[in-house]
């Protein structure tokens, strides 16, 4: 049986309002929240801390990482390495990038399915564009990995369907900084048959004359809701597409959804995933009685979200420059200092006289002291800084993140989660920093 070992999602803790762009700004806007990726993530952070969730649950190592986004951290660059480095995937694992589009992902995973061997399918994006528009306020931060195999699968994979055709719908050329779309009512009309011949050849495949769950998705969300009807499925098998809480997550959101849904049916009920991105990509599994991960499921990573205020979120964004801290930047890393404390920088691996050599990127910890510094440069001041001791030995100066300086005690439990220190001449310095158990 082949199909999904293990599936988890990755949802930022902060979180935006839409109604606040309309307040701040007189216009844009709309009801609900977007989740929203902090100031120190990027792609490459939240892949890893979906795939740490994913991997969790199985103690499996694949033996192909694959790692999908439309807007990586590096060009030229494989962003996979980050996240092979961080969990500490053997060397003889290869780790690629497979991005540049939104399909990537969908695209991603299939390809597992239809491969041999367990592959680690891991897509990310952050979403974001010009204040007051609707992919500011629609789009949404977030990542999900997908362990696919043979095997005591979650989910198994029945069959699936697509349909491609060359249209200009949605682009952003190199160095844009937001994507153009085109009018919605020609995109519309193009995508819904072609989403619809591709659920066609999915149900035969799969062998089924329709579907438990669907859950379908695509940045055009005009073709989407008219998707719902064309399918001619009752309103009823639609299942939660996340994006009045998250937003949509482009690259990651089928996967995104299908762990979301992986997590609320019952066994032996069908799921269908139909993604819309230039082109239509339909795929169908059917549960199984076996556990997904039981800690950090999508609906407990939404409800404890935080909000974030939307002029700091447009300063994340780079929209607007507040004025930093008076202090110097910080110099670039040193590439051959991070490669010779590789296991250290991004395994987190301690080693020392009364602690064994030992990850502890998945221990808990507490808080110690700390101290909040606002002359410290940071592209979000202040910085929280805390001593913590780390359950069964080991102490550590960290960073925090994701912290609300008013709401800190001395006593407070925090976990690691990998995130990005700084950049310097386009390096990006990754380590990890600890971050409030919620």
């Amino acid at each position: 049986m082949r199909g999904i070992l293990s599936a988890a999602g990755y949802v930022p803790y902060r979180r935006l309002r839409r109604s606040e762009i309309q307040a701040v700004m007189g216009s844009g806007g709309g009801t609900g929240t977007r989740s929203v990726a902090s100031f120190d993530e990027d792609t490459t952070t939240m892949g890893v801390e979906a795939a740490r969730i994913a991997l969790r649950s199985v103690g499996a190592s694949p033996y192909a990482l694959w790692f999908a986004t439309a807007d990586p951290a590096y060009l030229d660059k494989t962003n996979a390495n980050a996240v092979h480095a961080a969990l500490r995937l053997d060397e003889k694992v290869p780790a690629v990038d497979m991005g540049g589009a939104i399909r990537s992902g969908v695209g991603a995973l299939r390809a597992a399915l239809e491969s041999n061997g367990d592959v680690l399918v891991v897509a990310s994006d952050i979403r974001t564009g010009l204040p007051t528009s609707a992919d500011e306020a629609n789009g949404g931060d977030g990542a999900a990995a997908v362990l696919v195999g043979n095997g005591d699968v979650v989910a198994e994979y029945l069959g699936g369907g697509s349909a491609t055709r060359e249209f200009v719908d949605r682009w952003r050329v190199p160095g844009d900084r937001r994507s153009k779309v085109w009018e919605e009512r020609f995109g519309e009309a193009v995508y819904v048959p072609l989403a619809v011949r591709a659920y066609e050849t999915a149900l035969v495949s799969a062998g089924l004359s329709g579907v438990d769950r669907v859950v379908a998705t695509g940045m055009h969300a005009r073709a989407v809701g008219r998707l719902r009807k064309a399918l001619g499925i009752d309103e009823s098998a639609f299942g939660d597409d996340l994006t009045s809480t998250v937003g949509n997550t482009g690259t990651a959101h089928p996967l995104l959804l299908l762990a979301s849904a992986s997590e609320s049916v019952s066994p032996e009920q069908t799921i269908a995933v139909v993604s819309l991105a230039d082109g239509a990509d339909v795929l169908i599994f059917r549960r199984t009685d076996a556990r997904l991960p039981s800690h950090r499921i999508i609906a407990e990573q939404i409800a404890s979200g935080g909000d974030v205020s939307y002029p700091r979120f447009l300063s994340w964004r780079g929209m607007i420059t507040p004025e930093p801290p008076n202090r110097p930047e910080p110099a670039r890393v040193s590439a051959p200092a991070a490669e010779r404390a590789e296991d250290w920088k991004f395994g987190l691996v301690a080693d020392g006289d009364q602690v064994s050599a030992h990850s502890l990127a998945d221990t808990p910890g507490t808080i110690v002291t700390f101290t909040v510094d606002r002359l410290a440069y940071s592209p979000s001041p202040p910085i929280v800084f805390a001593i913590v001791d780390f359950d069964g030995g080991g102490r550590l100066p960290i960073e925090l993140t994701d912290v609300d300086p008013e709401s800190l005690a001395v006593g407070d439990r925090v976990e690691m989660t990998f995130r990005r220190l700084t950049t310097a001449d386009g390096i990006h310095n990754y380590f990890w920093k600890a971050r409030p158990v919620r």
